[in-house]
């Protein structure tokens, strides 16, 4: 009798929050749609790049029983970046992050082995997050703030630009945080701690997002049992996992993550986690001065974080013991991405942020029923989303918004299209086997398979553990030739390529068998084709003069 009516109240319940159902399913279908259109569009047109050709290439060997092996992360190991060996086909990513996590998602990859799945799978996990973000604002919330709430976790920016960006493992983070504050507050421990489990196998450091939550248990003294236990298994695993799991894979961690990120610390060519923490601790004036500077830039990350709830995380107690330690990662770091709020690193946040708000608003519910909030609340989503729109996030608008004004790069729709014809066409003539090397827009639509390296480099380490050239080099100078004019990445491909092609071909090591819209195909060991052949001399011609005009500004 004591179930029926357990479940007679929750269907009771269920029909009166209908209102806010509908209101939860529209904007998440709306923003579902939108994310997978834009993104998809963007990685058919190649504006998806390298990171999105590392994870496919990581699925697609673990889908073949190569466990997180990759040759295109081993093109940025310490070995072949600072010692200059050949990129390995076995190498081992967990030594440059611990991402066991994505193992959870190989049947999905498995309907379909290629980058595209992948666009999918990002979108889907962050769209589903929102769901669980509203069970979880239910539990303290009336259903009008709940939808609120999670309208602000679509309309952020923090949640927008990454969801835009290539694949990456902190896509994960959202649902896997939702869920674990959900079972916390139902008090289902095992969902708890299986949650906790699957965030800290989603990446090394996501063991510090996991630590402030704990922090929040035991200073709110609501479980500070379970929170101590959370703050320990988080804090030795983080250790653990960067001074003992991933070294046995290979020394990046310490060569050139934490040196990259965190050098600015120990001064030293290479440094532990817990070389780094010991330096932060004995220097407190240089981690304050990291800290706030630049203090315009930091002020600004935060606030586009806050934006979309209307600041209401700002005067949460609980959104600043959560987020703090996350926060301290990415405001300790150097290297001006890191408080860019449209990179993958800031929607870790975001989970701390609305559990924040849930809380205080639990605390001010009352205040919602005023018009002149909820009208200040909706402009405050508006322009977070115009935000985002406009900063043009991975540049997923760039048919709509220009790369850059001075100087000017725009493509149109339109020429991109066009262009892209003529890079399948290109692609198409490449050997599903062969090992290929390719200029960074190209490696997504080629990463499904054994060996891929980024140009210039052009050999590789394969099974038999023999160096060999790649058996074809690839480039897109159409591309690189529209952006070199102001962005620095392009320009030094472009420069890079030219020589490297008039080297090869002066040696007989390389034969240009297809040149299309900018696109040049070489293959290892094959005569060029004459008409190839005048064609590469006419673009290199026209090439010429733009490596070597003076540098433009980036």
């Amino acid at each position: 009798m004591q179930a029926l009516q357990h479940w007679f109240t929750l269907g009771r319940n269920a029909l009166r929050d209908r209102p806010n159902l509908r209101h939860v399913c529209l904007v998440a279908l709306i923003f579902g749609a939108i994310a997978l259109t834009f993104s998809l569009h963007r990685y058919f047109t190649l504006y998806a790049s390298y990171d999105q050709g590392i994870f496919n290439q990581v699925f697609w060997n673990n889908l073949h029983g190569r466990f997180f092996e990759s040759s295109l992360s081993s093109s940025l190991s310490s070995a072949v970046k600072q010692d200059s060996q050949a990129a390995e086909v076995f190498y081992r990513r967990l030594g440059q992050h611990f991402t066991p996590a994505l193992l959870l998602w190989l049947p999905v990859y498995a309907l379909h082995a290629q980058a595209v799945t992948l666009v999918f799978l990002q979108v889907g996990l962050i769209t589903a997050a929102g769901f669980v973000l509203y069970a979880l604002a239910r539990h303290h919330l009336s259903g009008p703030v709940s939808a609120w709430i999670v309208t602000g976790y679509y309309a952020a920016n923090a949640v927008i630009g990454p969801t835009f960006s290539n694949f990456h493992d902190l896509c994960q983070i959202p649902l896997f945080f939702f869920t674990l504050l959900l079972a916390m507050e139902k008090r289902v421990w095992w969902l708890f701690w299986l949650m906790a489990t699957f965030a800290l196998l989603v990446r090394e450091d996501q063991g510090i997002g996991l630590f402030g939550i704990g922090v929040y248990m035991v200073l709110s003294r609501r479980f500070p049992a379970q929170g101590l236990g959370l703050c320990t298994l988080s804090f030795l695993y983080v250790v653990a996992c960067t001074n003992i799991f991933m070294p046995i894979f290979s020394p990046d961690i310490s060569k050139r993550f934490m040196i990259e990120r965190f050098g600015q610390y120990v001064g030293e060519d290479e440094a532990s986690s817990i070389d780094i923490l010991k330096a932060m601790l004995t220097q407190p004036w240089l981690l304050v001065w990291e800290l706030i500077n630049p203090p315009f830039a930091t002020l600004k990350y935060l606030a586009g974080h806050w934006l979309p709830f209307a600041f209401v995380p700002a005067l949460a107690p609980a959104s600043w013991a959560i987020t703090g330690f996350p926060l301290l990662k990415i405001l300790l770091q150097q290297g001006e991405s890191a408080t860019s709020i449209n990179i993958r690193y800031a929607i870790t946040i975001v989970p701390g942020l609305c559990y924040g708000a849930i809380l205080w608003w639990k605390q001010q519910g009352d205040r919602f029923a005023k018009p002149q909030f909820r009208r200040f609340w909706a402009g405050c989503m508006a322009l977070s989303i115009v935000f985002s729109i406009t900063s043009n996030p991975h540049r997923v608008f760039y048919f709509l918004i220009p790369d850059s004004v001075q100087p000017w790069v725009y493509v149109s729709l339109p020429e991109q299209w066009s262009h892209t014809g003529h890079v399948r066409h290109v692609l198409s003539q490449i050997p599903d086997d062969a090992t290929i090397s390719a200029t960074t827009y190209l490696v997504p639509s080629l990463s499904s398979r054994r060996a891929i390296i980024r140009l210039p480099w052009i050999e590789i380490r394969g099974d038999d553990r023999q160096v060999k050239p790649a058996d074809y080099l690839v480039a897109d100078t159409w591309q690189l030739a529209r952006y070199q004019v102001a962005f620095s990445k392009e320009r030094g491909e472009l420069r890079e390529f030219v020589p490297l092609v008039d080297r090869l071909l002066q040696a007989n090591r390389y034969g240009v068998q297809m040149v299309e819209d900018g696109v040049v195909l070489l293959q290892y060991n094959a005569p060029s084709d004459p008409a190839a052949l005048a064609a590469w001399t006419q673009r290199r011609s026209e090439l010429l003069p733009l490596i070597q005009a003076a540098p433009a500004s980036s």
